[in-house]
């Protein structure tokens, strides 16, 4: 799978799981150079607290177009720090 924005790859992987038809990448599949960090955070019941990305390609910004979970809940321990996408992003195979 891959996950593409501005016709950048910003994640490549073979290993996604997928929750809630959602494509989670693995950490060391991220290109982490596009990703600022933001104050953004969100609660899912069964999931925990989310943190999102702005991802940054040749100047242009989707702000909160990614994000993960530092600590999940135990129901969602497969996806720590695993990377989520969507606000235009592609997720493609």
């Amino acid at each position: 799978m891959k996950a593409i924005w501005n016709q950048q790859v910003i994640a490549e992987s073979n290993e996604t799981t997928i929750v809630e038809n959602n494509h989670y990448f693995p950490p060391s599949s991220i290109k982490k150079e596009l990703l600022k960090e933001t104050t953004t955070h969100t609660t899912c019941p069964w999931k925990g607290v989310a943190s999102y990305y702005t991802i940054e390609v040749e100047g242009k910004e989707n702000k909160d177009a990614a994000w993960y979970y530092a600590d999940p809940k135990s129901a969602a321990s497969n996806i720590k720090n695993y990377v989520a996408f969507w606000k235009g992003v592609s997720v493609v195979p």
